[in-house]
């Protein structure tokens, strides 16, 4: 295993003042503060590989922040083990630095009223490469993501997947083995969202840098990771493929059917029910530890004439937050 990042036993709690409803309770928290002990990350564990890309996922107040700022170094933990490209983050933030790179959706690092061209200018400065390398690197990312042609408009003038591809530019100018993207999509058009994908995994598989990503849009996960990992309340509820959510985590099926004549009012079949009618067909739900698929085949093709059957899988976003609510680990 070439593990670039290793998550041991990871505690993290932070104290919370108490606040008391109504203006007295005001008035008392202001004057005599009550705290309580909030468990933000409660025993987690994982490893990511080099060149690997890791969907990072959770309800708001998951404890995903929490997690991330630690693996950057911003915050430190109560307890447990990290080792990010063999650092410390919290003992050797500066050196860390300097190997790992960042995009956050709603937090720009380019210069607001700049163009692109000068922010990549001053990146190159801070993170003190040679002349040379600076300019045959930007150059190749700028080809890469395809900004020649806004490369010197201020960042005020760009559209907002413009101004996403320039935020990787810059975040990628050090070379850094390690990218943490957080909403990278977010506001993104459907159009803008898949090129901003494909470009992102282009340049992952290229230069085989490791991806930490969170995102709420499970387009990103389906489109950009084969690995993911939930959170609930700061407690690791599943690790494992992407592909092996749909098949291990929801038992029911969509199944939609064209029939040759009018379809039934009712199938009268336990685990199966209609969830859409239309003038010759059904769209079906079926619990498949109660009625398999092949018993739900055998009989609709036993006692209707049948047109076309498809058998789908519940969308991604229906089985996650079936693993929200339910806050147990699963295993693949």
């Amino acid at each position: 295993m070439n593990n670039v990042v290793s998550v041991k036993n990871l505690y993290k709690k932070f104290k919370v003042k108490i606040q008391k409803p109504g203006l007295k309770g005001t008035i008392q928290s202001l004057l005599k503060p009550e705290f309580k002990i909030s468990e933000a990350v409660k025993d987690i564990n994982f490893q990511v590989e080099k060149g690997e890309r890791l969907a990072f996922i959770g309800p708001n107040g998951a404890g995903k922040s929490t997690t991330i700022k630690i693996l950057t170094g911003i915050l430190y933990p109560d307890s447990g083990e990290v080792s990010v490209l063999g650092y410390t983050p919290w003992k050797d933030r500066q050196k860390l630095a300097f190997k790992t790179g960042a995009v956050f959706g709603q937090k720009p690092q380019l210069w607001y009223h700049l163009p692109p061209g000068d922010t990549f200018e001053l990146f190159g400065k801070i993170y003190e490469l040679d002349s040379h390398i600076y300019k045959k690197r930007v150059s190749e990312l700028i080809e890469l993501f395809e900004i020649t042609p806004f490369i010197n408009t201020p960042v005020r003038q760009l559209s907002l997947g413009q101004r996403m591809r320039c935020e990787m530019v810059a975040s990628l100018l050090h070379n850094p083995e390690v990218i943490f993207l957080d909403e990278p999509t977010i506001g993104l058009d459907v159009v803008s969202k898949k090129t901003f994908r494909e470009l992102i995994r282009e340049m992952s598989e290229r230069e085989q840098v490791t991806i930490l990503l969170t995102s709420h849009d499970v387009g990103d996960i389906e489109k950009l990771c084969k690995r993911v990992i939930i959170i609930n309340e700061g407690t690791l509820v599943y690790e494992g493929q992407v592909s092996a959510l749909k098949r291990t985590s929801m038992k029911s099926k969509i199944v939609g059917v064209r029939f040759g004549d009018i379809p039934p009012e009712d199938l009268k079949l336990e685990g199966c029910k209609i969830i859409k009618r239309g003038k010759y067909g059904l769209k079906l739900e079926t619990d498949s530890e109660i009625c398999p698929i092949r018993k739900l085949m055998d009989y609709l093709i036993g006692n209707f004439e049948i047109e076309d059957i498809n058998v789908a899988d519940p969308p991604l976003e229906e089985i996650i937050g079936a693993i929200y609510q339910e806050g147990v680990r699963r295993e693949t």
